[in-house]
């Protein structure tokens, strides 16, 4: 425990020693970050921050970013030395100087200690992140396939309301979506959203957004099996209230219109035979399902 809580007063005084320039980029003094290691001769610190230079640059990265005014380190010894002059520290800049320090000075060693937590922490944050990016993709595919197989259900219940003809079928489901997305229909839709003529609005969708799509076509497919619905027109009208409905709740909910969802990058089903591929394509509005 003792360990831990000098460690968190080091850390704590670390990042009270952070400035801000104008811009309002982070940086440290190296006067400061000298006293605070326990360097009370200037001159041996220069020679440490030679050595984090070096490990810069064999990094690969570009020293005037972490380094700020550091020319050459001959020069800049110079006027450390002559005048008493201080640099801008990035923090990886103080990385590499606390790398780089004497770890028989506790502070060094506390630094270090430090910056070993920090890059811990960062490595399992990554991982988290790139757990919760799998955990959503994986759950945006089942939405997806999903709704491929309750949209071939819909085709189903449309077809026994006496929606056969392709243009008729495209006429049906564009009233679902004019319900849902405020008048708009499925190339109003795709051009608001800057896709291409081919591509299939579906596979643009977030999570929260297939899942509303979910729910307008199971609801759409349930009324007209329910009702035995056989009439075109009446058909039409169901699919265009559930959409409407549909909007009403999202509207209220979440306060936000399906028209404004975000475009996400293409999701393409494992088979690319998928029926839902082959079902009821229209010449004109190009239906998606």
């Amino acid at each position: 425990m003792k360990a831990n809580k000098s460690q968190s007063k080091s850390i704590s005084i670390f990042e009270k020693l952070k400035k801000t320039d104008k811009a309002g980029n982070e940086y440290w003094s190296a006067k400061d970050l000298a006293k605070l290691l326990g360097y009370s001769r200037y001159s041996s610190f220069i020679e440490v921050l030679d050595k984090a230079k070096a490990s810069c640059i064999n990094t690969g990265q570009e020293t005037a970013l972490h380094f700020k005014d550091f020319s050459a380190i001959k020069s800049v010894e110079s006027d450390l030395q002559r005048n008493g002059g201080d640099a801008k520290l990035s923090r990886y800049g103080c990385y590499l100087i606390i790398q780089n320090a004497d770890p028989a000075l506790k502070p060094v060693a506390l630094g270090q200690a430090y910056f070993a937590t920090q890059a811990r922490l960062q490595e399992l944050n990554q991982q988290q992140k790139s757990k919760n990016f799998k955990i959503v993709k994986e759950r945006r595919y089942f939405l997806r396939k999903e709704l491929a197989k309750r949209n071939l259900q819909l085709a189903g219940a449309a077809r026994k309301a006496g929606i056969v003809t392709p243009a008729d079928y495209a006429f049906f489901q564009n009233h679902g979506y004019r319900g849902l997305y405020g008048g708009l229909d499925v190339k109003a839709i795709r051009e608001i959203r800057g896709l291409n003529p081919d591509e299939n609005i579906l596979d643009h969708m977030e999570n929260t957004e297939l899942a509303v799509n979910l729910f307008r076509v199971t609801q759409t497919t349930e009324k007209l099996k329910n009702d035995k619905v056989n009439d075109i027109v009446e058909a039409n009208s169901i699919h265009f209230a559930v959409g409407l409905k549909t909007r009403k709740v999202i509207e209220e909910t979440i306060s936000i219109l399906p028209e404004n969802f975000p475009v996400a990058s293409t999701i393409k089903l494992a088979n690319n035979k998928d029926k839902e591929l082959k079902t009821r394509k229209s010449s004109k509005n190009k239906t998606v399902l």
